[in-house]
């Protein structure tokens, strides 16, 4: 059987860590093998299980092999602990992210389910896992067990204030999405935490139709606990209540929730009388500017996508080539001179560039220059190609490979999800964070592109 998979979603420090430890802690005693997986960069899920230890996560343990050109092996990331008193294992993952201010903390995700998956999360001899995610961001790589669909139920986490109800009530609308392209992932309901009887967060599951399945009041021991790096269900009454909740999940006890995610007017509602009138332009007076101010944005977004072209090829702002090596697989050179590797099947893992920094770094050119360079035509790429393709004749598959190799990064990716990962046209928009019908066209781009470049190579 399967192991049963919960994401547990909530805003930036409104207990969702807390609830998804503890509800893993009565798992255990309930003698199921439980695995939580802690989904945020701050990589703090689990320190309460082990005791206050950090855990190597994921995505450090994929830089690090990377650069050694070692495998991932499970013991690299995977961690057990026995709490004191339980005679049941609990195991935890962390996946983490990128250092502060160095990368997208949600392509960290998404890389870091890649490496789970790979390793065969989903079949190992577990009975429930928990994932416990940042919900208060609007990133697709935080949804990701929503997109792909990797959670069978979502218990969102509030508590009696606007803010959190509002993260939560934005994750009811994500999930509302995904069901729409297939998605099957179903909303068990609310947990209120710090629970002060106001009655809020039960005002807006009424006006959602989500399910409240649980109310936790505040209590200074059950929280000394969890500070002191233990778990709360230690305290009778807090176990009393999750120990119900576990039981009713494991037995199928609750009815899903179809909430169908208030829009912004009908939330705002809910807290008080909006303001219906526009709002007032701040005018150059208010400024103390004498000269008027603007700019062309048609001028500006060209900019912005030269230099996005620029980047996606494998240079940052500061000209430098950004990329990883990936291990076991093979290496060409692209277009650009880049080394990049190349996966002959779709096991190959993706590039990430916020793991690896290449060491050597190209001498600064000017701006213009660079962008030359950085966005050669397919007709001289497809050149290059022919030269190397006498040098070394190519099967089919390889020249296929290598055609790839030579596309602009952003298209190789997209190439890369469709053709080798049989990544879907929602997985694929959600992963490069595009809009569903932008990523049809980028990937029909993407493709007329290699197809150019094949037939060329080939003429």
């Amino acid at each position: 059987m399967s192991a049963r998979t919960i994401a547990v979603y909530g805003k930036g420090g409104i207990g969702k860590s807390f609830f998804t430890t503890n509800l893993t802690a009565t798992f255990a005693q309930m003698q199921k093998r439980v695995l939580q997986i802690g989904c945020d960069p701050k990589h703090d899920s689990t320190t309460s299980l082990f005791g206050g230890l950090s855990l190597p996560t994921v995505t450090e343990v994929f830089g690090e092999k990377t650069q050694t050109h070692e495998k991932i092996q499970l013991e690299d990331i995977v961690f057990k602990r026995r709490l004191d008193g339980f005679s049941q294992d609990i195991f935890g993952i962390e996946v983490g992210g990128p250092e502060v201010g160095r990368g997208c903390g949600g392509r960290g995700i998404i890389s870091g389910f890649d490496v789970l998956e790979k390793l065969g999360l989903f079949s190992w001899d577990l009975d429930v896992v928990l994932m416990d995610f940042l919900g208060d961001v609007v990133c697709g790589g935080f949804a990701t067990p929503l997109a792909r669909s990797l959670c069978d139920e979502v218990i969102l986490v509030v508590s009696n204030d606007r803010q959190s109800i509002f993260a939560a009530n934005n994750i009811c609308v994500a999930n509302n999405y995904f069901k729409t392209v297939g998605g099957k992932t179903r909303l068990l309901g609310l947990v209120v935490n710090k629970d002060d009887g106001s009655g809020i967060a039960e005002h807006y599951a009424k006006e959602a139709g989500i399910n409240i399945i649980m109310k936790l009041p505040y209590n200074s021991e059950a929280r000394d606990k969890a500070d002191g790096f233990d778990v709360a269900i230690r305290v009778d009454a807090f176990r009393k209540i999750f120990a119900e909740l576990a039981l009713k999940i494991w037995n199928n006890e609750i009815p899903y929730s179809e909430a169908r995610g208030l829009k912004y007017d009908e939330f705002m509602n809910l807290f008080g009388e909006v303001d219906k009138r526009k709002p007032v332009s701040a005018m150059l007076g208010d400024l103390n500017l004498k000269t008027e101010l603007n700019f062309d944005a048609a001028a500006l977004q060209s900019e912005v996508f030269a230099k996005d072209a620029f980047i996606a090829n494998g240079f940052s702002e500061t000209m430098k080539p950004v990329q990883i090596e990936m291990p076991a697989a093979a290496t060409m050179t692209n277009a650009l001179g880049d080394k990049i590797a190349i996966g002959t099947s779709a096991g190959s893992l993706p590039e990430q560039d916020e793991f690896v920094v290449k060491e050597k770094h190209l001498e600064k050119l000017p701006l213009m220059a660079a962008r030359q360079m950085a966005v050669k035509s397919a007709s001289k790429a497809a050149s290059e190609a022919k030269i190397e393709a006498v040098k070394k004749p190519m099967t089919e598959q390889e020249l296929l490979m290598y055609c790839i190799s030579l596309l602009p990064r952003v298209e190789r990716d997209l190439i890369t999800l469709f053709e080798l990962k049989k990544k879907s046209l929602g997985e694929i928009a959600i992963e490069q964070q595009l809009d569903l019908n932008d990523a049809k066209v980028h990937l029909d781009a993407a493709r007329k592109h290699l197809k150019e470049l094949y037939f060329q190579t080939q003429a």
